[in-house]
């Protein structure tokens, strides 16, 4: 790593002056926000970006940047249809992945949803833990045979797993009362020791897996939040962070927000990388500080026996796919 990037570095900052044709990355959730933001920054310097969306008709218009960046830069863009809510249509993803047999030098884990009412995906998985998690699970796990040589995967989680450990015993609110954001929480913690397996399972093959904080911006993310709940998070964040001592949060722009994982999937050394949590385009120190809004990673999100066992309950709560 002999650039050093920061928090306000772009994902075009990270990536200038590199060439990525002959490169081939896989990207959920392209249609808006850091996914597209993603896709477009790597597409723009001769990247083939093969890129999910929930819905295939909007997506050809959301997605139009990528493709104008695409053309100019050299580099493709193709749409496949996921609903991770779906493990049926993960499923038939992975299946027309699997049949193209082309690699992936990166596959990059970005859609997601947040603190959503209380619901269920189709196969019963509270909402959040299925989209944000099992999805995604379910989809990688299918993918491995199309791991490139010295591939990565990288996985996007968030400061709010600081909010809440993963509940190996009540993981879809059977017994607990829902509560929207621990639930994102407890996602994004399972995703985090989700790349702890991964890169433990197979980082003797070369390939390695990370956790990305893409930072807090403006996205469709906080599309269940109304704008008096939006800005009421933003001040107890800011209140919290002060009384901790720490300087005020800053909002990212959609291109400094995709920097991170532009920078885990092209630029970082991998085994520097590997099962560690990043943030601002650098390894997050351990901060087990009670403050939910810290910077930093919580130790139990990179527990090594706790992603074992929470790798073996995916299992088994995903079988049917």
């Amino acid at each position: 790593m002999t650039d050093k990037f920061i928090a306000t570095s772009t994902a075009d900052d990270v990536l200038a002056g590199i060439d990525l044709k002959g490169k081939r990355f896989l990207i959920t959730g392209v249609s808006s926000g850091i996914g597209r933001e993603t896709a477009r920054a790597l597409a723009a310097r001769g990247a083939t970006v093969v890129g999910t969306v929930k819905d295939s008709a909007k997506a050809v218009s959301a997605t139009s940047a990528i493709r104008e960046a695409a053309a100019q830069g050299g580099g493709t863009l193709k749409l496949v249809a996921l609903d991770l809510a779906s493990l049926q249509s993960v499923r038939a993803c992975a299946d027309q992945l699997l049949a193209e047999r082309a690699l992936f030098d990166a596959i990059i884990a970005n859609a997601g949803v947040m603190a959503t009412p209380f619901g269920h995906t189709v196969d019963g998985f509270e909402t959040q833990l299925g989209i944000n998690y099992l999805g995604h699970f379910a989809l990688v796990n299918q993918l491995v045979p199309l791991f490139a040589k010295d591939a990565r995967l990288v996985v996007l989680s968030s400061q709010a797993h600081r909010v809440a450990d993963i509940d190996l015993v009540d993981p879809n609110f059977e017994l607990l009362e829902y509560q929207p954001f621990v639930a994102y929480g407890r996602s994004k913690t399972a995703v985090m020791l989700f790349a702890v397996e991964f890169d433990r399972r197979h980082r003797e093959h070369g390939i390695r897996a990370t956790s990305v904080m893409p930072g807090n911006s403006l996205t469709d993310l906080p599309r269940n939040f109304s704008a008096q709940e939006l800005q009421g998070l933003f001040e107890t964040v800011g209140k919290a962070r002060a009384e901790a001592g720490l300087p005020p949060g800053q909002l990212k722009t959609i291109g400094q927000a995709a920097a991170t994982s532009v920078w885990a999937a092209v630029v970082a050394e991998k085994d520097v990388i590997g099962a560690q949590y990043l943030e601002d385009c650098a390894v997050a120190p351990v901060n087990d500080s009670p403050n939910p809004f810290a910077d930093g990673v919580r130790s139990y999100a990179l527990d090594a026996g706790k992603a074992r066992q929470l790798w073996k309950l995916s299992e088994d709560l995903t079988k049917s796919i």
